[in-house]
């Protein structure tokens, strides 16, 4: 297998920030425009022309410069690649709170290697901040304009101190299959604070140290293919609902890793 130097990894580090942060800045002119144009997809979820301008800058930068990889978007499907790299990306994860001017979404570009995560940028222009990764990198947190500084997951090791986040208390009645409100139910009657402070952005804060775990019962890979990185460089724990350490699953958890094994245990949990 590959190991991280092997893969030479920095250069391609260097270039999904660039473009995140370009892709990111674009956003904003049509952030809070009240004419604002929403088209709904076939699975009812809404888009808008800047998660689609914001996917066509990042392709286009992307087959310049790596022309053999392939690329995964939400937007526009797959181009398929020869070089055995793939970049994954989001435009706009939490376009629901970018329509709605709240300014917790965020750009997301990953890229991975023979289908295994090795580097994931998370930008949320509109707050101003930005975490990235590589395997072997470390997570690196950028707040404005300031010089990016190392980052790490907080100490908390008891649910009851610990703050949890999601992105939809409905989802987890609505998005799967199964009446999922239960791990819910269970995580918030266990932890100090829940609140839904994510999509991406409940990430970047387990990243960071300000929330231990980020939950949500329904993802794509272009949801989750930045965050696994971007947590486990910065010393947390990131995996589906079994324990698995993936991002090829229809759910996620991230946490601090202090608190791994008593989320799973909540999610586990009967009744």
């Amino acid at each position: 297998m590959p190991t991280p130097e092997s893969l030479q990894l920095k250069p391609r580090l260097e270039f999904a920030v660039e473009i995140a942060r370009q892709a990111g800045e674009q956003t904003l002119e049509l952030f809070r425009t009240p004419s604002l144009d929403v088209d709904r997809k076939s699975d009812g979820s809404p888009v808008t022309a800047a998660d689609r301008a914001a996917e066509e800058l990042l392709r286009a930068r992307i087959a310049a410069q790596f022309p053999d990889d392939a690329i995964l978007g939400e937007e526009f499907g797959e181009k398929p690649g020869t070089s055995g790299f793939r970049w994954v990306l989001d435009p706009i994860d939490g376009t629901k709170a970018f329509i709605s001017g709240v300014p917790l979404y965020t750009t997301l570009v990953a890229i991975l290697h023979e289908d295994e995560p090795q580097i994931g940028v998370i930008f949320a222009p509109a707050a101003g901040e930005m975490v990235y990764a590589a395997r072997g990198l470390g997570c690196w947190h950028v707040l404005g304009e300031a010089a990016p500084r190392r980052t790490v997951v907080s100490e908390v090791d008891k649910l009851e101190n610990a703050v949890c986040v999601t992105t939809s208390v409905r989802s987890f009645t609505t998005e799967r299959d199964i009446d999922c409100r239960p791990v819910y139910d269970r995580l918030e009657s266990a932890c100090r604070l829940t609140r839904t402070w994510a999509d991406a952005f409940g990430y970047l804060l387990v990243a960071t140290g300000r929330a231990e775990i980020a939950i949500d019962p329904a993802m794509s890979l272009w949801d989750s293919a930045a965050l696994q990185p971007v947590i486990e460089e910065a010393g947390g724990k990131f995996f589906d609902w079994q324990g698995r350490a993936t991002v090829h699953s229809e759910e996620a958890v991230a946490t601090n890793g202090k608190l791994a094994e008593q989320v799973l245990a909540e999610i586990k949990a009967e009744g």
